[in-house]
């Protein structure tokens, strides 16, 4: 049971980390937001069709907690997605799956300031690694770079990313008691909803990219595969082995989509994109092995659940 615990989570952690590759051979294939909108459109079209019967019995919780859902599909699903297929515009793959590692940190940092959760110095230490290997990628391995603000745009738009994400995180603790898949089927809508005024922006500033056969199997892939798999498959490993444990495996993400980054899009990897990796990755094992004993399964269900939907 345990090794197909580790199989599920690996393999949601692949098709994550196969999703800022996926942003970059979009370009010139399909535009940004209108990957954006077709993503949610295919997850929503795929979700509430095998759940039809969970939705109805969930409906009345989901109504009385109509504004934390909208929330959810806003700033979650459709501001993320959108700023990260933006950025793969201006900076590399490698890049964009490295930063992501920061959530976590930020998460941490956030938790901290707003509830005050205990921490060790384990942690500190392991966050502060990871922050430091989060900043090198930004500055292209010359943390000079960042005092002269010399951060590149796609990274800029990469690290606003992040903290909408972590702000995303936090937000869960508040989610309402309902089936998996009905959290992930409202949000994905008012993803869908959402992401409609910025694909008309993008046709205002001429920017509109509709898909062609490329840009259409791209963005199945994103619904499919980034969406609904790596989501079923995760909670699946969470309900083997635990929230906490299983929560280890998100670090996976950048490693994937870094070696994704070499091996599909031919990107070099330089020695800097290897420091940050083990930075950032050696960072959040440190600070997961120095987790106070009293936050133990209440962190790693929220790292757990903040991931849910990448």
């Amino acid at each position: 049971m345990r090794k197909m615990a580790y199989f599920y989570l690996a393999t949601a952690a692949l098709c994550w980390g196969g999703n800022a590759v996926a942003g970059k051979l979009a370009i010139g294939h399909v535009s940004p937001m209108m990957l954006t909108f077709w993503r949610w459109f295919f997850a929503t079209a795929i979700i509430f069709t095998i759940s039809v019967p969970q939705l109805v019995r969930d409906w009345p919780i989901v109504r009385k907690n109509l504004p934390i859902f909208i929330f959810y599909g806003i700033i979650g699903y459709t501001v993320f997605n959108a700023a990260l297929y933006t950025a793969v515009n201006y900076t590399t793959a490698i890049n964009v799956t490295i930063e992501q590692a920061g959530i976590p940190m930020l998460i941490f940092v956030l938790n901290f300031l707003l509830f005050r959760t205990r921490v060790s110095f384990a942690q500190i230490a392991g966050f502060s690694l990871t922050l430091v290997g989060v900043a090198l990628t930004a500055a292209h391995g010359d943390l000079g770079s960042l005092i002269h603000l010399g951060v590149n745009f796609g990274d800029a738009i990469m690290i606003i990313a992040v903290v909408v994400y972590a702000v995303y995180t936090i937000a869960l603790r508040w989610k309402p008691r309902v089936d998996w898949r009905t959290l992930m089927a409202f949000p994905a809508l008012f993803a869908m909803l959402a992401t409609a005024p910025l694909v008309a922006w993008e046709y205002s500033r001429d920017a509109l990219v509709w898909p062609d056969t490329e840009g259409w199997v791209i963005g199945l892939y994103t619904a499919i595969f980034a969406s609904l798999i790596a989501q079923i498959f995760y909670i699946r490993g969470v309900e083997s082995i635990g929230a906490n444990r299983a929560g280890l495996f998100i670090n996976l993400v950048p490693v994937f989509g870094t070696l994704l980054s070499v091996a599909v899009l031919g990107e070099d990897l330089q020695l800097f994109h290897i420091l940050a990796l083990a930075l950032a990755l050696g960072g959040i094992a440190i600070a997961e092995l120095g987790k106070p004993a009293s936050a133990g399964d209440q962190a790693g269900i929220s790292a757990s659940s903040a991931n849910r939907s990448k």
